[in-house]
């Protein structure tokens, strides 16, 4: 099972492990990741559960689709690069171990 290790804005982590194919989001909330809101329970309609991958990983878990493209211009952190959509990205092997990185905020 992939792991993933959410860095958090005060620099501790949490790791997880969850089955391939999970959303993402899901692992965070399933695990109890705080900084994860995910308050339209994964639509990509909310940008509540906001993450930056890895830089290494980022191009491992594709580009964003267009409404999750959109979606990031309302993030309540900063955008970058390699911000997603946690509800957006499936967990594989391919991606293990993901790092992935807390925004401050989300609301």
């Amino acid at each position: 099972m992939p792991t993933v290790i959410f860095q958090l804005p005060d620099g501790t982590e949490r790791k997880v492990t969850a089955a391939p194919g999970t959303v993402l989001m899901q692992a965070a909330v399933a695990n109890g990741v705080a900084g994860i809101v995910a308050e339209c329970g994964g639509n990509a309609s909310c940008a509540t559960c906001h993450v930056y991958l890895d830089d290494a990983q980022s191009a491992l878990a594709g580009e964003p689709g267009d409404v999750e493209d959109e979606m990031l211009d309302f993030t309540a952190a900063e955008r970058r690069p390699t911000s997603r959509l946690s509800c957006q990205v499936r967990l594989s092997d391919a991606l293990d171990p993901m790092l992935v990185h807390v925004p401050e905020e989300q609301v």
